[in-house]
């Protein structure tokens, strides 16, 4: 008799989990409280905007970003079909990444290791002719960190970078606001975290990961879809798997987890005003950390204490959430992300249409040309028109403030963005506006200081429980749908050992390793176990970086002595 899988959530954790059990004979359902699957991922129809039999323009809870070190989601896509081909197929890179200041030229960067003289001389311009404000000191400061990160075992970044804040890591404070701007300040557009709160071991393991893969000449570092998420990957991944016999519930909220005798019972189910009765072999809760947290009881803590943990998780949570403005025109500015440095809400932003190769007029009423795509990172800062925090605008108003703050950074040395440009734009349904305020239906979890230890294992004590989201135990450890694909795996594979299926297992990798500097990782590695702080040695790599920050040195002094003469 065929073992049966109940789901709940049906995100990119919860999906990835059906593609892995139904490929392995299980009967699996998924439970969605919304109408929409795909969560934090998927594509947001703009109801309403399609005309004379157009599909509705695409918005999203956020643009898409597929770096190079991701391997579980990956290797999913490539398993789901889609036409002829599938739909990692769709996957196409961006060349290039962009730096925004206000008032200032967007500072760009070809990806991956240069590839032509064209190249290397844009990247060395954009490295030595842009003012970023830092002393060849805290330049130095910044190389020395992220070698330490690079070149430490990964016992010490596991255990005592785990302990520490970016920030204090960092040596923020006796530092300038500019590095703290450029390099401390990096965390924002990264993973929406405060410098003081983030997890060193993270945002150190995540970003060294993020430079390496940007010069090197094997990778393509930045990837992105070539059409709207849902159309080129939610969309064929549940074709496929409804075509593999999972079966799908939307609207449906879990309400209640009932624990009978150490084991899951059953689930109630509340769907079209009703509560309904849900019984399964094994339940996999995809749901994010807030929704897991409202269905924990005493009793399943009591048989699996370390679920206690969900509860503080809970209030490491902040928000990333996207708009995107549909244009008359396509507006390319550059082949990738750019990151608005100086923008007090931290955004980030891509311009989509460039990257797809169908015809965007397909959309809407044919008018849109363009879409920009904007993740609003710092919703607790006040902006530059309202003087509001983003949690505290309308709708309206956060629209007019990212305009605004959008165009101080890009229209520096030409107008690239006009009033007159803009056809209309779409603001993330997941934020909802009430008498008192905004609130946020969907989070993002946070990797703050010591919470590694909050984190459950994707198996629980409870025999027939399994967890699959990215606030579970994984090798990824960001809040991302990479994160929750592996959870998703390392939760299947929990449900294949209890059922004793010989069914093979789901593939999981190691993350950031940093090969390149095993002799390094083995030195600090007895270092550590002796209780001996890091102490890294000068490289042939380090000497370049070195080497680079003379040339840099030695330009600004040109500079500065033409500048002497002309005066």
């Amino acid at each position: 008799m065929t073992e049966k899988v109940i789901i709940l959530g049906g995100g990119v954790a919860g999906l990835s989990a059906a593609h892995e059990l139904v490929e392995r004979g299980f009967d699996v359902t998924i439970y969605e409280a919304k109408p929409i699957l795909g969560g934090k991922a998927r594509s947001v129809p703009v109801f309403g905007t399609g005309m004379l039999g157009r599909k509705d323009l695409p918005g999203e809870h956020g643009f898409r970003f597929f770096p190079h070190f991701y391997k579980h989601v990956i290797d999913t896509m490539k398993r789901i079909p889609h036409e002829d081909e599938t739909v990692y197929d769709h996957l196409v890179s961006a060349t290039e990444m962009g730096i925004a200041r206000f008032d200032q030229p967007v500072v760009p960067f070809s990806l991956g290791f240069p590839k032509s003289f064209f190249h290397l001389k844009r990247n060395l311009n954009s490295l030595l002719k842009t003012n970023w404000g830092l002393t060849d000191a805290e330049r130095d400061l910044f190389i020395d960190k992220i070698w330490q990160i690079m070149t430490s075992c990964l016992e010490r970044r596991n255990v005592e970078y785990e302990g520490m804040s970016w920030w204090e890591f960092l040596e923020a404070e006796e530092q300038s606001e500019d590095f703290r701007r450029v390099f401390a300040g990096v965390t924002r557009s990264l993973v929406a975290a405060n410098a003081k709160e983030a997890s060193m071991k993270t945002i150190g393991n995540v970003l060294s990961q993020l430079l390496l893969d940007f010069i090197s000449p094997l990778t393509d570092p930045d990837r992105l879809l070539n059409g709207p998420t849902n159309d080129v990957w939610i969309g064929p991944w549940l074709r496929y798997l409804q075509g593999r016999g999972v079966k799908i519930v939307q609207n449906a909220q879990c309400i209640k987890i009932q624990c009978e005798g150490g084991r899951i019972g059953n689930v109630l189910i509340l769907q079209d005003g009703g509560v309904s009765t849900v019984k399964g072999d094994y339940y996999l809760s995809a749901l994010p950390v807030e929704g897991m947290e409202k269905l924990l009881t005493d009793e399943m803590i009591q048989i699996d204490p370390s679920l206690k943990g969900i509860r503080k998780l809970k209030e490491s949570l902040n928000w990333m959430n996207g708009i995107q403005f549909f244009l008359r025109e396509d507006i390319p500015i550059l082949h990738g992300h750019i990151l608005c440095q100086d923008t007090p809400w931290a955004l980030t932003m891509i311009s989509q249409s460039q990257f797809w190769p169908a015809d965007i007029t397909n959309y809407g009423d044919g008018n849109v040309k363009g879409i920009l795509s904007v993740c609003i990172s710092d919703w607790n800062t006040p902006g530059i028109i309202y003087r509001k925090k983003a949690s505290e605008c309308t709708r309206d108003e956060i629209k007019e403030e990212v305009w605004a703050q959008l165009k101080r950074s890009l229209n520096a040395e030409e107008s690239i963005l006009n009033d007159d440009v803009l056809h209309s734009w779409f603001l993330d349904p997941d934020l909802l506006f009430g008498k008192s305020g905004i609130t946020n239906g969907s989070p993002l979890l946070i990797n703050e200081v010591d919470t590694w230890r909050l984190r459950p294992e994707a198996t629980t004590e409870i025999s027939n429980l399994f967890l699959a989201s990215d606030y579970v135990r994984t090798n990824t450890d960001l809040a991302s749908m990479e994160a929750a694909n592996e959870a998703a795996r390392r939760a299947v594979n929990g449900i294949l050992s209890v059922s004793r299926s010989e069914e093979p297992k789901c593939d999981i990798w190691e993350m950031y390793e940093f090969e390149l500097f095993t002799p390094w990782h083995l030195v600090d590695s007895k270092r550590y176990r002796r209780n001996l702080p890091w102490d890294g040695k000068y490289s042939m790599l380090r000497r370049m970086l070195k080497m680079i920050q003379l040339l840099m040195r030695q330009t600004a002094y040109n500079r500065k002595i033409k500048a002497t003469h002309v005066q």
